[in-house]
């Protein structure tokens, strides 16, 4: 999830191999963590045990993290506005998630499910902006599905004995979309 921007713009004209170098182990480092994440939810059980909430919470915090290292690569390439949204999107739901994780197991589901329609839109509209830099097509279908599943979320939340098992599949998706961009990026800056 980065800017909106070009990120090819004059300014960074000599620093996209550099760029896609830490984009790449950002992209393995997100990776990493979102499979030991749901690794984790899924060995936790389907209760909000205190142990739930803090893997609930701790995974909107992570992208929060991650969008920090990236606005400071990115940083040369130009403006990196989808960044900070990105940054505010995930703070409200790392909140929205700690309040909802006292509601119940449906209001966590459409806390995520926001969090994943609007944070997938803005990684669509970054992955688009960067697919010169290489590796993005994954970043653009991760985006798309990611609404998707926001919306299938709160459709979840509906029923009557939701479940956060289907989190740990949206993670592990996710994460198989950054790896996937960390291959490609690493050969681009390879070859540059």
């Amino acid at each position: 999830m980065t800017q909106l921007e070009n990120p090819m713009s004059t300014t960074a004209s000599a620093r996209p191999v550099g760029s896609a170098s830490v984009l790449s182990r950002l992209y393995l480092s997100r990776f990493v963590f979102a499979a030991a994440w749901a690794a984790f939810l899924l060995a936790s059980g389907s209760g909000l045990t205190v142990w739930t909430r803090l893997l609930l919470l701790l995974y909107p915090v992570f992208d929060v993290a991650a969008a920090v290292v990236d606005a400071r690569s990115a940083r040369a390439a130009g403006p990196v506005k989808a960044l900070y949204v990105n940054m505010a999107v995930s703070v409200l739901a790392a909140v929205g998630v700690a309040v909802a994780g006292a509601s119940g197991t449906a209001d966590v589901l459409r806390v995520w499910g926001a969090w994943a329609v609007v944070s997938g839109l803005v990684q669509l509209l970054v992955g688009v902006a960067r697919r010169r830099m290489g590796g993005q097509w994954a970043m653009i279908v991760s985006g798309g599905i990611s609404v998707l599943a926001g919306a299938s979320f709160f459709q979840g939340a509906s029923k009557d004995n939701p479940s956060l098992t289907s989190l740990a599949g949206y993670a592990v998706l996710g994460g198989i979309f950054f790896l996937v961009s960390a291959i490609r990026l690493s050969r681009s800056a390879r070859r540059g």
